[in-house]
């Protein structure tokens, strides 16, 4: 296992390989968005990792860039190279974007699914068990 060097790293890119990413072609997508760096000789400069599950399963396949905190959804093989042009020019790829991150919290395109909140699952767990506990 290499140990790389990230003192040339502007951006760092999360690719999601969970399950449901997977399914949409994450694999493909990863791949892709790593040729198209090498080719452009951007390894040093942004740097890719895989995750696993991000928790956006119905945004599959999802790509979040930080350090500015951008989501994505729906990447495909076929928005890589328009999607690493926005890295390279440090804009915001408005096709596939989620959310943005303010400076405070994470801010949601009008189009994104909402989702649930963590909060709202953990209550309905913790009363489930108090409901179990007192049957």
């Amino acid at each position: 296992m290499s140990t790389w060097d990230l003192s040339r790293t502007q951006q760092h890119v999360l690719l999601c390989n969970g399950s449901s990413c997977m399914r949409k072609g994450a694999e493909e997508v990863t791949q892709r968005i790593r040729a198209e760096l090498t080719e452009r000789n951007l390894d040093d400069v942004i740097h890719t990792s895989r995750t696993r599950c991000n928790k956006r399963c119905k945004d599959a396949c999802v790509v979040v860039v930080y350090p500015k905190g951008d989501w994505y959804k729906d990447m495909e093989q076929a928005d890589v190279k328009k999607f690493v042009d926005c890295l390279v020019e440090n804009e915001v790829y408005t096709d596939m974007l989620t959310h943005q991150y303010n400076g405070e919290h994470f801010v949601a395109e009008s189009i994104t699914v909402k989702g649930t909140l963590k909060a709202d699952v953990a209550a309905k767990v913790s009363k489930l068990g108090m409901d179990i506990n007192h049957a």
